[in-house]
C-alpha cells in the first residue's frame, strides 16, 4: 500500500494525517466529521474561532460540495489547482467546528499530485492546514515535524521537500484577498477586471 493509500485510509477512518501540498506539509482529516476536525484542532493548538479550509481532488468536486456564486465558480476555474484558498458559502456537510460557525468556507485544490490524489482516495474533502503548532514555523520537509504531532498522526505521506509558502486567501464575491501569498497580485487583477 503506497503511503497516500495509507493516508486516504486513515482519514476515511477518522484519523489525523500529514501530507505534502504545493507550499508545504499539511495535516489531514475528514472536513466533514465534526470529531477528526476537533482533533486537528488539537494537535495544532489552534483556536477554534479560526476555521480551517477544505482540500479537495478538483474544482468539480469541491464546486459540489459548496455554494459558490458565479465570481467565485469563474475564479476557481482560473486558478485552481494552485495556491489559493477560495472563501465561498459552506456546503451542509461542513461541520460547525471546521468554519468557527460561519456559513462559508475556505477552498483548495493544491497543485500537488499527492495532496490531490489523497483527497480523491478518502473520497471525502480533507482539512487544509499547515502541519505544525500554531505560531511555530511552517514544515516543509517532514524531517522538521514535531515529535509528538509526528506520533500523533497515523501516516506521514513523505514526498520530500516541498517549495514553502503559502497560499493566498481570496473571497471572490466580496472582492477581497484576505490574506496575501502565491498568486495574489494575479489575483488582485482578474478580481478588478469584472
Amino acid at each position: 500500500m503506497s503511503q497516500i493509500d495509507a493516508a486516504a485510509a486513515a482519514v476515511r477512518d477518522g484519523d489525523a494525517v500529514v501530507y505534502p501540498t504545493e507550499t508545504v506539509y499539511g495535516l489531514g482529516a475528514d472536513a466533514t466529521d465534526p470529531e477528526a476536525v476537533r482533533r486537528v484542532f488539537e494537535l495544532k493548538g489552534r483556536d477554534r474561532s479560526k476555521p480551517l479550509s477544505a482540500a479537495f481532488p478538483d474544482v468539480e468536486t469541491a464546486l459540489a460540495a459548496v455554494e459558490a456564486g458565479e465570481r467565485a465558480r469563474a475564479l476557481m476555474e482560473a486558478f485552481l489547482p494552485g495556491p489559493v484558498t477560495v472563501v465561498v458559502r459552506r456546503g451542509p456537510s461542513f461541520p460547525d467546528v471546521l468554519t468557527a460557525g460561519s456559513d462559508r468556507v475556505g477552498v483548495r485544490v493544491p497543485a500537488n499530485d499527492a495532496a490531490r490524489e489523497l483527497a480523491a482516495r478518502a473520497g471525502r474533502p480533507v482539512t487544509a492546514t499547515s502541519a505544525n503548532r500554531s505560531g511555530t514555523g511552517s514544515v516543509r520537509d517532514p524531517a522538521e515535524l514535531a515529535p509528538e504531532l509526528r506520533d500523533a498522526v497515523a501516516v506521514v505521506a513523505d514526498e520530500g521537500p516541498t517549495p514553502g509558502g503559502e497560499s493566498t486567501v481570496v473571497d471572490p464575491e466580496r472582492r477581497e484577498v484576505l490574506r496575501a501569498g502565491a498568486d495574489a497580485d494575479e489575483i488582485r487583477a482578474w478580481l478588478s477586471e469584472d
